[in-house]
């Protein structure tokens, strides 16, 4: 007797494929109940699709389908400007798309329009900005056949999208262009449940007035400062009755004047992020989020030294991840705010080297989980190791060529006999030959199995794949054949990442 799985159990099980769309494509085709579940999930991110670019036979497969959903009107003003994208088929559409989706992003929509009509990936750049001011003639009609597509799909998710969870609108590629893009009709009720936005300065000021008034309990918000603030957007922020995560990225200075908006919001916010293209970023502001759990402050230019003056004597009893993977302040003053707000502290990065600083991070950080800071003495290592009961997590730079950094032989020996009990996950970072040998490994793993209490040990590499100067520990393949023997016995988990997932698991500037 064949058994038949519920709706609701089968779209548990689906749910777990939402990362793996190959797998989720392959359910498709089993049956109607699979069908119906899977081109859910499908939808409801297409507009994300995990920040891929879009290549042009799937930019034409989704574009088709959006086409094929389009109203009556909307077809009939495309075929009346000359502009016709072929369907699946000629009937109706099995399912209403723009239904599914949860997350609308625009930029991504005039991106996917534009890789077709263009038979090109649209760049992110202002420099794509500039050429389209000296683009010929039969070039912008292809832009004004883009803008007039991305038009009608948008006026048509906004009246279809029933409960938006995520709206990113950060730029228009064209928005150069005289162009009447519609934004949203008046009437959006998906947004009404809008929890996440994404936008910036310098789109139509209309957009952030249509959103206030119905958006009133947005949880996060991101905001790309380009020019000056419209009071639009300052209002909106005003209105917000539940705001935890808050994220600016500073590109001029023209922004403080929203500053008094954030600060009204301020007993709600528990994550803040401050990425920065200017230097004299004022702070003081940021002290008035007592509540805040999180905090990230990257600058793109490395060079800069962060103004934490303002921020020396805050108090933030709540805050438990704090990461400066660019720039940083002076180490006195990370010194100082530390002994403060360090108690509680469970992840702290700084790509910082300075002996005081580190040994502050043993003095004010007993609860610390997670660890990132540069060491060139191993006996500051060793003391934090000692000192931080709690640690489980440290990723460390290694390089016996450099003065800097420490030698991963005795990282490695280090880790071994002086580890706390929890601790589990050793990431390294090699930025010139490595020093260890294949008889290291194997008394690093020999000290490490007979540890009490027994954990497995994650031992993740950056970069080994991708470095072209340097000697990776897993170039020696007698290392390789140390590792997968242990690994076999179950005691390391062994991984790699290149430097772009270094900088997402830092909070950088450069993995927005």
């Amino acid at each position: 007797m064949t058994c038949r799985l519920s709706s609701d159990c089968l779209n548990e099980i689906l749910e777990y494929l939402e990362e793996d769309r190959t797998t989720l494509h392959s359910c498709l085709l089993v049956n109607r109940s699979w069908c119906r579940i899977s081109v859910r999930i499908l939808w409801r991110e297409f507009c994300d699709y995990h920040g891929v670019i879009y290549e042009q036979r799937q930019a034409s497969s989704i574009l088709s389908t959006l086409i094929a959903c389009l109203p009556n009107e909307s077809k009939e003003l495309l075929k009346k400007n000359k502009i016709f994208v072929s369907t699946p088929t000629s009937n109706p559409p099995l399912f209403n798309y723009a239904g599914f989706c949860r997350e609308l992003s625009i930029s991504r929509i005039e991106m996917l329009v534009s890789t077709v009509f263009e038979d090109k990936p649209s760049d992110n750049s202002f420099l794509l900005i500039v050429k389209n001011l000296f683009l010929p003639f039969r070039e912008k009609r292809k832009i004004k056949k883009t803008i007039l597509v991305v038009n009608e799909i948008i006026k048509m998710l906004a009246k279809q999208i029933f409960s938006l969870r995520k709206l990113v609108f950060r730029y228009l590629h064209h928005y150069n262009l005289d162009n009447s893009f519609p934004y949203f009709p008046d009437y959006f009720p998906g947004a009404r449940n809008l929890s996440e936005l994404q936008c910036s300065t310098h789109i139509p000021s209309n957009f952030f007035y249509q959103l206030s008034q119905i958006c009133h309990n947005l949880q996060s918000i991101l905001i790309y400062f380009y020019y000056d603030v419209p009071d639009e957007l300052k209002e909106l922020i005003y209105l917000q009755n539940n705001l935890k995560n808050l994220t600016l990225v500073i590109y001029n200075s023209n922004w403080t004047n929203i500053i008094p908006a954030l600060i009204s919001c301020s007993h709600t916010v528990t994550k803040f992020k401050l990425y920065g293209l200017i230097n004299n970023i004022p702070l003081s502001f940021i002290s008035s989020f007592t509540n805040l759990q999180e905090s990230i402050f990257s600058f793109f230019d490395r060079v800069v030294v962060i103004d934490f003056t303002d921020l020396l004597y805050a108090n933030f009893p709540k805050l438990q991840i704090l990461k400066f993977p660019d720039s940083n302040p002076k180490p006195e003053h990370v010194t100082k705010f530390l002994e403060n707000n360090g108690k509680n502290l469970k992840k702290f990065y700084i790509s910082e080297n300075n002996r005081i600083l580190s040994l502050s991070v043993a003095n004010f950080c007993p609860n610390l989980r997670s660890l990132f800071i540069i060491f060139s003495e191993i006996d500051i290592l060793r003391t934090i190791l000692i000192s931080c009961l709690y640690l489980e997590s440290i990723t460390i730079w290694c390089g016996k060529s450099y003065h800097e950094y420490l030698s991963e032989k005795e990282v490695l020996e280090t880790i071994a006999n002086h580890s706390p009990n929890n601790f589990y996950e050793l990431k390294i970072r090699e930025f010139f030959d490595s020093d260890v040998l294949p008889e290291d490994l194997e008394s690093f793993f020999i000290s490490w199995n007979n540890r009490t209490p027994k954990k497995l040990l994650s031992l993740i590499i950056f970069d080994v794949n991708n470095n072209n100067y340097n000697r990776s520990c897993l170039e020696n393949e007698e290392n390789r054949k140390i590792m997968e023997k242990y690994e076999n016995l179950g005691i390391v988990k062994f991984g790699t990442k290149s430097y772009y997932d270094e900088f997402v698991d830092q909070g950088s500037f450069f993995s927005l």
